[in-house]
């Protein structure tokens, strides 16, 4: 059983977390600009059914071999990197397409978003071993049953993102709704996108373990 004292710790330094700039949140927060609220929160549910993959991973210390292998580590990190800029291209190649909602929330077009957060989230070593070094300091040894605590404490942390990230793709939303209405400024905003996503990538293409 986890202590009170230390849940309400792991619960106010999850919500820091996620309010903290990086590559999920900000690309949510483009979902929110250039889409629509329901893209931001589909992207949201994707991203963070990506860290079932990394909580799992942790728990059962599967993410010590990114750890400890860099050639693991590089593998993933080069193809999260590559899957960024692939993302980063067709944002671009379609600046010049006029926003349309029925199209941008239709099933097919939102299941395509929750896949790309998906794989964007799954694809980044880094986040297995932020887990695999985060989660255990709130866990009670004493009390047995680490992995399940491990588990446990994953889910939370879903949970304060998906309530974050959601949170921070609506308000973009909201800030840009009448500014989406000018064909010119959704094209910046495309370009804008795409240039996030160029650097996200490279930052993920550099990073060490």
């Amino acid at each position: 059983m986890i202590e009170a004292t230390q849940l309400l710790l792991f619960i106010a330094a999850s919500f820091l977390l996620c309010l903290a700039p990086g590559p999920d949140n900000i690309y949510v927060l483009t979902q929110g600009m250039t889409k629509s609220k329901k893209a931001a929160i589909i992207t949201t549910f994707g991203l963070c059914s990506g860290l079932i993959i990394h909580t799992s991973a942790a728990a059962l210390g599967i993410s010590v071999i990114f750890q400890t292998s860099q050639m693991a580590f590089d593998i993933v990190k080069y193809a999260g990197a590559a899957y960024l800029l692939y993302i980063a291209y067709q944002a671009f190649k379609y600046r010049n397409k006029p926003l349309d909602l029925s199209v941008q929330n239709s099933s097919s077009e939102l299941k395509k978003l929750f896949f790309k957060g998906f794989i964007m989230n799954i694809l980044n070593p880094k986040v297995s071993i932020f887990f695999l070094a985060f989660l255990p300091q709130f866990v009670n040894t004493q009390a047995g049953n680490v992995p399940l605590q491990m588990i446990t404490l994953g889910i939370i942390f879903m949970i304060m993102t998906v309530v974050v990230f959601s949170s921070i793709g609506i308000a973009a939303n909201l800030l840009s709704s009448k500014l989406q209405k000018n064909p010119g400024i959704v094209k910046v905003m495309n370009i804008l996108t795409s240039t996030v996503l160029v650097a996200l990538g490279i930052k993920l293409a550099l990073s060490q373990r």
